[in-house]
């Protein structure tokens, strides 16, 4: 990487007890820029790099490398037009396609909350690629972001007690897969049968941290 005078550092490292530093971000959009960073680093006595909305956790193996990662953050630099929103894969495709079925419970709440009918939500959904930003509550459930901003929506007021599997959901600046039936809160606008967690997979989650994604209708 090349480092210019006006490259980004990481500002703020917090022990996180004494196997793990926690640094702190301004949007996701640079926590995804960073975490590429980290992990092409290579970084001595890390084992693990766990990205979040405004967080990036690196683990270590035991405290004695604490101070060592420390050491080589704050030799790490990033060009600031690599923080930037991304607003489309590089090639122009996606490196995942999910096909849906637009019948969620809650697409019609959607389309009041946003001002838009419902074949505009269901566009907004599929026409703009989301990318991973981080991993959730459940395995392979994926938080995506950076798609139409038409589409930020608030988390329903009172959580279902009960979301099946593969429910297609909005909440906030995010989109998501529901990966296993499970108690949520999100605005449910569509179902899908891609199976987003498979042990038997090398790479058990479909979707990582950096993927871009492409939503497509299906009746």
């Amino acid at each position: 990487m090349t480092v210019t005078t006006d490259a980004m550092v990481i500002s703020t490292v917090t022990d996180y007890g004494d196997q793990a530093l926690l640094l702190e971000f301004d949007s996701t959009a640079e926590v995804l820029a960073w975490n590429d960073v980290l992990r092409e680093a290579d970084l001595l006595g890390v084992v693990d790099i766990v990205p979040a909305s405004r967080t990036v956790l690196i683990k270590v193996d035991g405290p004695r490398y604490q101070g060592v990662a420390r050491q080589q953050l704050s030799k790490l630099r990033l060009a600031p037009e690599t923080a930037q929103e991304a607003t489309a894969p590089v090639d122009g495709r996606a490196d995942v396609v999910i096909d849906v079925v637009y019948d969620g419970a809650d697409l019609d709440e959607v389309a009041e909350l946003t001002g838009l009918s419902r074949r505009d939500v269901i566009a907004a959904h599929t026409e703009t690629p989301w990318r991973v930003g981080f991993a959730g509550f459940a395995p392979g459930f994926a938080y995506l972001v950076g798609g139409d901003e038409r589409l930020n929506v608030p988390r329903r007021s009172e959580p279902r007690t009960k979301v099946p599997v593969g429910s297609v959901g909005l909440a906030g600046e995010f989109s998501g897969v529901y990966p296993r039936e499970s108690p949520g809160g999100w605005q449910l606008i569509g179902r899908t049968d891609a199976d987003l967690w498979d042990v038997d997979r090398e790479q058990p989650a479909l979707l990582t941290p950096g993927q871009w994604v492409q939503f497509r209708e299906v009746s």
